[in-house]
């Protein structure tokens, strides 16, 4: 990627916008072909009735998508307007941001509507079999207003806004991402099902309330995803985060996995496909390598009103059932046969239930394990996976 392109990439001001103008007019059928050129690796294709261009705006009029697979149907989107188009020297383009229509759709009695869609900061490559990010479709945001899905005139899930950004670092060696899903509400208490209404009535469940938000990075030379936060946190309940990293996912395993899947979908005997799918999928997987992983809860009141749950219907109380768990605990364990585990696991989790604060599950080995290590050790002896990810379990810590 030249300087002139990456410069645009992280400072789409309105200054560089106009400074950077093209001087001819745009071709807004040469800017969709390159869109799906590089969308298609993604899986799909997106297609117009017609294209208005109209200074540094294009509309894609009456635009549909259409996933690759041939047996999948595609839908209307409506009209797709992009704004603050230009052409780079290269053949590529930027544009500012891509405004998509609302959402509003009823089927069998569910509405699915959602507001102000937008991606901005796109870069559009001139050519997909490019080297690096010169060949990728790459975005900075991508913003979703108000969310709702409702069922027979009620809401039964909500999201009030979403936000994702996407920062390449200056020198090019990898991204930095973030997103925020706002104000998450789903109500259950028009749950039919007589069971599932009283546990929900019973765990006060009815109407849960909370945030998603996740934060991570790429690096691109090794290959390595960290996924630093993945965040469920409920009102009333508690905050449920799962971290996790692994290498070897490179711009070039990209480009296989994407070749993979293209290769998959021209086969017209979809048997065969799979079939050769999943050996190539086999060999790919040689390329990973698991570094760390995290999964931790944080207690917002919901363990002491599932343990009085559980105990009620078994006719004990709450404080019963906890020592009940953790005296079954060492038992249950100790059939895993993990003896380097079993003392650590059933001692936090003795911590947790007498005083519920966190419990933490994490996996750091101390050097990076490839993924045919960790499949040969799951079927071969699966009591050593704990050791070799090096898994530990504690409770109540800082």
């Amino acid at each position: 990627m030249t300087f002139y392109r990456t410069t645009r990439l992280m400072l789409s001001s309105a200054a560089f916008l106009t400074f950077a103008g093209s001087a001819f007019a745009l071709d807004g059928t040469d800017l969709l072909k390159k869109i799906n050129a590089a969308y298609n690796l993604q899986g799909g294709s997106i297609t117009a009735e017609s294209i208005d261009v109209a200074g540094t705006t294009v509309t894609l009029k009456g635009a549909s998508f259409k996933p690759t697979d041939s047996g999948s149907e595609g839908f209307k989107l409506g009209d797709i307007v992009l704004t603050g188009v230009e052409e780079d020297e290269d053949g590529s383009y930027y544009i500012e941001e891509a405004a998509f229509p609302n959402v509003n759709t009823t089927q069998e009695g569910v509405t699915i509507s959602a507001q102000d869609m937008t991606l901005g900061g796109i870069s559009v490559p001139a050519d997909v079999t490019a080297q690096g990010l010169d060949s990728m479709l790459l975005y900075e945001t991508a913003h979703s207003g108000p969310f709702k899905v409702t069922k027979d005139g009620g809401e039964v899930f909500s999201l009030s806004e979403t936000n994702v950004n996407l920062t390449l670092r200056e020198d090019e060696s990898g991204f930095d991402f973030d997103g925020a899903f706002k104000d998450l509400k789903a109500d259950l208490s028009k749950t039919e099902d007589a069971e599932s209404k009283e546990a929900i009535q019973k765990l006060a469940l009815e109407h849960v309330q909370g945030d998603v938000t996740t934060k991570g990075s790429w690096e691109l030379a090794p290959g390595t995803i960290s996924i630093d936060e993945l965040a469920l946190d409920l009102a009333n309940v508690g905050r449920l985060n799962m971290s996790f990293s692994f290498s070897g996912y490179t711009l070039q395993f990209v480009k296989s996995l994407q070749d993979t899947i293209k290769a998959s979908e021209a086969n017209p005997n979809k048997e065969e496909a799979q079939q050769a799918a999943g050996i190539a999928m086999l060999g790919l997987m040689q390329q990973l390598s698991f570094n760390k992983a995290a999964i931790r809860f944080d207690d917002a009141s919901i363990t002491q009103r599932a343990l009085d749950y559980a105990g009620s219907k078994q006719g004990v109380s709450g404080k019963q059932m906890s020592d009940s768990l953790k005296a079954l605990a060492p038992l249950m364990l100790a059939q895993l046969n993990i003896p380097e585990l079993q003392n650590a696991a059933s001692a936090a989790i003795s911590t947790y239930l007498d005083s519920p604060k966190n419990f933490t599950v994490s996996a750091k080995p101390a050097q990076p394990v490839p993924f045919p290590m960790i499949a040969g050790a799951a079927m071969g002896a699966p009591n050593t996976l704990p050791q070799v990810l090096g898994v530990t379990v504690t409770a109540n810590s800082q």
